[in-house]
């Protein structure tokens, strides 16, 4: 069946297996850090140059980036110009990590990756993510390029995802993931890619590197962040970094529609994943209760298309690939 040749009826769809391949990152070693925030870590070089934040566990169970900073930070990579800041993010929810149901960790209280609008972290609500993104404002707000490490658990291709201003540009340069994602951000709140930080001359690039708890997905983050800390030549000779292959430019994508699921019942009629490119336009491809969710556009991306979206959280971001 091809992706325009869709059943006229929802496909019930297994959840993915769940095996943790990866080995538990040791964060207990580095918790401490050095900046007066838990977790934290800077390093600055005797040489002006840009502060590069690399963000690791804004979901407690997504510790593939944890493993990342570890070994950076226990082989001594260094910035040969500017400041590197490593950051685990959310310690207390990685904390609850269990390899018997690894999807539960993934907050405490609420999502840290939707609490950064202005307003939320200067009102006076807590929670244990409100609270820790409060902690973190001062890195985000004096880094010029951030680097948010994520993985995901619905089949997906890897991709970036551009937060506002420059950082398309930066992503497309990077080339690794393939494609770089511009969005308008989640109906459920703001990312740390959306702060207002990066509306200006600050870039942020999140990176959706693969599947949670696999080998290849930390293979991804240390193959798009060692580009990135030789793309802004912060990169000293003879660190320990992966080489530095030639990459052809990515592609950038825009996203035409965010669809929100509105009831309890969102479903799609087949068993999509992330990457997948619908040829036709008002080609079928979910149901909302009543409403038909259909492509906007030929050659129609499907971004990290979640097949039990709740009620008012992201289904599936609809992209029109740029010229």
């Amino acid at each position: 069946m091809t992706p325009d040749m869709l059943p006229e009826v929802p496909v019930p769809l297994a959840p993915p297996r769940l095996e943790v391949r990866l080995p538990l990152p040791d964060v207990a070693a580095w918790r401490q850090g050095n900046t007066g925030i838990e977790g934290a870590w800077s390093f600055a070089s005797a040489m002006p140059g840009p502060h590069l934040l690399v963000t690791a566990l804004v979901h407690g169970n997504e510790i593939a980036g944890a493993l990342l900073l570890a070994r950076w930070l226990a082989e001594g990579v260094r910035p040969r110009r500017g400041r590197l800041t490593l950051c685990f993010a959310n310690l207390a929810a990685f904390e609850r990590f269990d390899r018997a149901d690894p999807t539960a960790s993934r907050f405490v209280d609420e999502d840290l990756n939707r609490v950064w609008a202005e307003d939320m972290l200067a009102g006076s609500r807590r929670s244990v993510e409100l609270d820790r993104a409060r902690a973190l404002l001062p890195l985000v707000r004096d880094a010029d390029v951030l680097l948010d490490l994520h993985s995901m658990l619905w089949p997906s291709d890897p991709l970036m995802i551009a937060g506002p201003g420059a950082a398309r540009e930066l992503g497309r340069m990077l080339g690794t993931p393939a494609v770089v994602v511009c969005d308008e951000g989640h109906a459920a709140g703001m990312r740390m890619i959306d702060h207002a930080r990066f509306a200006g001359g600050a870039s942020a690039l999140l990176v959706e590197a693969g599947p949670h708890w696999q080998p290849e997905t930390l293979a991804q983050m240390e193959v798009t962040a060692a580009r990135l800390l030789r793309g802004l030549d912060m990169a000293e000779p003879g660190a320990p970094l992966p080489p530095n292959l030639p990459t052809p430019p990515g592609r950038i994508a825009r996203v035409t529609r965010t669809v929100t699921a509105q009831g309890s019942d969102f479903a799609f009629l087949r068993e999509f994943r992330g990457g997948d490119v619908i040829a036709r336009r008002n080609t079928l491809i979910a149901l909302d209760g009543e409403i038909e969710i259909r492509t906007p556009h030929d050659d129609c991306l499907l971004v990290m298309p979640s097949p039990r979206a709740m009620r008012g959280h992201t289904a599936v971001r609809l992209a029109r690939f740029e010229a």
